[in-house]
């Protein structure tokens, strides 16, 4: 089925092709994709315009928000078909997108069987197995022969993901056993179920969330895992294309997060700009704010920037390179707790490797930093004054120490808080980056003001004191001048004034000198 095709018959009103293909295997996943890059009239058209088994094959996999504009133009015995033979956990997926008044409005819509259990599998928490499970399950007895289980499959369910695993189940309902599909088709009719039962199989609580169940289909490669409750009853299966999607979700979210913006309900081509403009603005607005920090850190060592401009030279430098070394190490540990791989518990562990780790890493880019100067100095391409080797051991110890507090800062944030409940994934790189921007400033002129302290960093007068003294010492002179009115006196006034100009005149001097040597 070539789709770009289709697409071009369908917008020219030609459903021809479409109806051709119907019972192509991968039919409804192609449609429905479709659907979904047409125009949103024209998608609920062709929708509209196919045969009812057809609709119900397609509706589960296209978007939600196409699927309310197909709800809308569909009578309510028409939405009742559809909603009461769609798969247990494709109905509460659309329940999951109504509101509250729509909710009660289409349960009305669902026969006794379906709106009994549409209303227990909504009261379990969002994101627990419960939303994915599908209750048309395929269950035999182990005193069966497999040709009693075959007709029975045969009979009583269809074609579906969640047959190609068989449960074994008691007289009560309770798990027994689980059997590939493959296992009836290899074996003779006449076995008994129980002889080919390896009493061996792995599933799912009720209570469990998605996150398990994603783990489980990693660790035991099943297509599907049967779900119980606390008796081992077996109430439905899950099935992997379902946790794929959901995992699929799951990571689009946190990437979103990561990256410093709230994550989008809609794909990107259909959230609309305003709505956009307000996942983005918050995040941003928050780091804008956290970077004013970086500023008041610089204001606040002055002093020593007026006294060593060649400090400037380096502060993207630093603080890149602390947040870089930051974002990297809380990237890594995310995903380690995403994986299962770490937990708060482990948190020691993650610090002493991510000291060594920072340690080592800052180690590296200092040296690198050293030898950029040196090499600089040496050739003349840069003049960092008589004390560049200094500046150079200025440039590797901070290294070391903003990436050190980099790589601790960033592994530790997501464990803060994975322990308090709250997502890991909210410690985005923008912010963890703006931290260590901050506090590797503060890190920065802490070491520059010990290893310059005395040569590049001179202690020196403060040049406004001194222009005061001057002053006072001008006004003294002409105070001088203008009263003196006994002739015998003025000789000795003239020089005392003359004496008073001098020692002006130096004081002027000296402050022009120490402000030469700021500058």
């Amino acid at each position: 089925m070539l789709v770009q095709d289709l697409r071009e018959k369908i917008l020219e009103g030609d459903l021809s092709d479409l109806l051709h293909h119907s019972k192509d295997e991968d039919y409804h996943t192609e449609v429905a994709k479709l659907l979904e890059t047409l125009p949103q009239e024209t998608a609920v058209h062709t929708f509209l315009a196919l045969p009812e088994k057809v609709q119900l094959r397609i509706f589960p996999h296209i978007d939600h928000v196409v699927q309310g504009e197909v709800i809308e133009n569909l009578s309510k015995p028409q939405i009742a078909y559809i909603l009461n033979n769609l798969e247990s956990n494709d109905r509460l997926a659309f329940f999951d997108t109504l509101s509250g008044l729509e909710v009660t409005e289409f349960l009305n819509l669902l026969n006794d069987k379906n709106r009994l259990a549409t209303y227990d599998l909504l009261g379990y928490p969002e994101r627990s197995v419960a939303r994915l499970i599908n209750t048309n399950f395929t269950a035999v007895r182990k005193e069966w022969s497999i040709g009693q289980a075959i007709e029975h499959l045969r009979r009583f369910y269809s074609d579906t993901p969640a047959a190609n695993m068989i449960f074994v189940v008691d007289n009560n309902g309770k798990l027994i056993d689980d059997l590939p599909i493959r296992r009836l088709v290899l074996n003779e009719p006449t076995r008994k179920i129980e002889e080919i039962m390896d009493h061996f199989y792995v599933k799912l609580d009720i209570q469990d969330g998605i996150d398990d169940a994603i783990q489980k289909f990693k660790e035991y490669d099943r297509v599907a895992l049967p779900v119980t409750n606390s008796n081992n009853v077996l109430l439905g299966v899950v099935t992997v294309d379902d946790v794929i999607d959901e995992a699929e979700e799951k990571d689009t979210k946190d990437m979103q997060q990561f990256g410093g913006l709230e994550s989008l309900d809609l794909p990107y081509v259909k959230t609309g700009f305003f709505t956009m403009i307000q996942k983005r603005a918050g995040w941003l607005i928050i780091l804008f704010l956290s970077e004013m920090l970086t500023a008041t850190a610089m204001g606040h060592f002055q002093v020593e920037l007026n006294s060593a401009i060649v400090l400037a030279l380096f502060v993207p430098l630093i603080i890149s390179s602390g947040g870089n070394s930051g974002s990297q190490a809380a990237t890594l540990i995310i995903r380690a707790m995403a994986l299962k791989e770490l937990s708060p518990r482990d948190w020691w562990y993650v610090m002493r490797r991510e000291i060594f780790s920072g340690l080592t890493l800052g180690v590296i880019l200092g040296t690198i930093g050293f030898i950029r100067i040196a090499v600089w100095q040496q050739l003349h391409w840069y003049n960092y004054g008589p004390y560049w080797m200094l500046v150079g051991f200025t440039i590797f110890f901070s290294l070391i120490g903003v990436v050190m507090w980099g790589t601790i800062s960033g592994s530790m944030i997501p464990i803060v808080l994975k322990a308090v409940r709250l997502d890991p994934a909210t410690s985005s790189a923008p912010f963890v980056a703006t931290l260590v921007d901050v506090t590797g400033l503060v890190i920065y002129f802490s070491v520059a003001a010990i290893v310059l302290s005395g040569t590049v960093l001179q202690t020196q007068e403060p040049v406004a004191p001194i222009l005061q003294h001057a002053h006072a010492v001008l006004n003294q002179a002409h105070s001088l001048l203008q009263h003196t009115t006994d002739s015998s006196a003025a000789h000795i006034n003239l020089q005392h004034a003359d004496s008073l100009y001098l020692r002006a005149n130096h004081l002027l001097e000296h402050a022009d000198s120490l402000a030469n040597q700021s500058n």
